[in-house]
């Protein structure tokens, strides 16, 4: 008996109907967050930093806390230096950004909690025998500055930086406080905490001292990364964030990642 010939037409609309339920399942898959992936600057002690196998410091504690109370998986994710981390937070391969300024050119691809995890105090540091006079943005002009790259202080310092002041970028803490040293840059801007842990690691106080009045105190946040399907946490973990720091809980996780960080500090290469 002659067995019955499907036509071509019905061939068709399965294979048709097969890519629509395989397209539809690739993209429900692509929406979903399955676990967060976290990274960092692997160099800012007490806030975070790399240990050699994994990411450490406060802003590390803040969010896996939160997620951990939300019962959301996670990963930390060591990316290499901070340019690097911008770079592929813009480019989607990672969920949330931790601690960081928020600035214009970072909303394009990063969204910030209404809540800022940390207070962070920008200093001016100098050489201990090269001391400079120093009382106001405008005593830096004529001298020669550092920063590491990638970092941002908040506004209005940031514009005045831009716009006013010699400054050259390196791509660490441990090469700025290299350079100033030798006297190729003439003073240091980075965080107040991250650079007094940075010299008690490497038991250099005395070589390096931070001028005040520091050149801002902004707020640092934690930044989803806006493209990211993890997004639909974002109102959740931002209640939840808040009623931490209103706790005052986030002020002990520093001092806890800063005595960490002077018993084993450990310095990115």
């Amino acid at each position: 008996m002659k067995k019955e010939q499907r036509p071509h037409s019905y061939w068709h609309g399965f294979a048709i109907q097969f890519l629509c339920i395989f397209i539809t399942s690739s993209v429900l898959s692509a929406a979903n967050c399955n676990k967060i992936i976290i990274t960092s600057d692997p160099e800012y002690p007490p806030f975070h930093w790399y240990n050699g196998a994994a990411l450490r410091g406060a802003s590390i504690r803040i969010v896996t806390r939160v997620l951990e109370d939300m019962n959301i998986p996670y990963e930390l994710r060591y990316l290499g230096p901070f340019a690097r981390v911008l770079a592929m937070a813009q480019a989607g391969k990672v969920d949330i950004v931790t601690t960081l300024k928020d600035t214009p050119e970072r909303r394009a691809y990063l969204t910030f909690t209404s809540t800022p995890a940390f207070q962070n105090p920008i200093g001016v540091f100098v050489a201990s025998n090269k001391a400079i006079s120093y009382s106001r943005w405008q005593d830096l002009q004529s001298l020669r500055g550092g920063i590491t790259h990638g970092n941002r202080f908040g506004e209005p310092f940031d514009s005045y930086m831009r716009n006013n002041l010699q400054i050259e970028e390196a791509n660490s803490t441990e090469a700025n406080f290299k350079k100033l040293a030798v006297g190729r840059i003439d003073f240091f801007i980075t965080g107040y905490y991250a650079g007094l842990a940075y010299l008690a690691g490497q038991q250099l106080q005395k070589g390096f001292i931070a001028l005040k009045p520091f050149v801002s105190e902004s707020d640092n946040y934690i930044a989803f990364v806006s493209a990211s399907p993890c997004m639909q946490y974002m109102d959740e973990f931002n209640r939840r964030l808040t009623e931490l720091v209103k706790s005052g809980e986030h002020t002990a996780l520093i001092e806890q990642s800063l005595q960490e960080w002077r018993l084993a500090p450990y310095l990115v290469h």
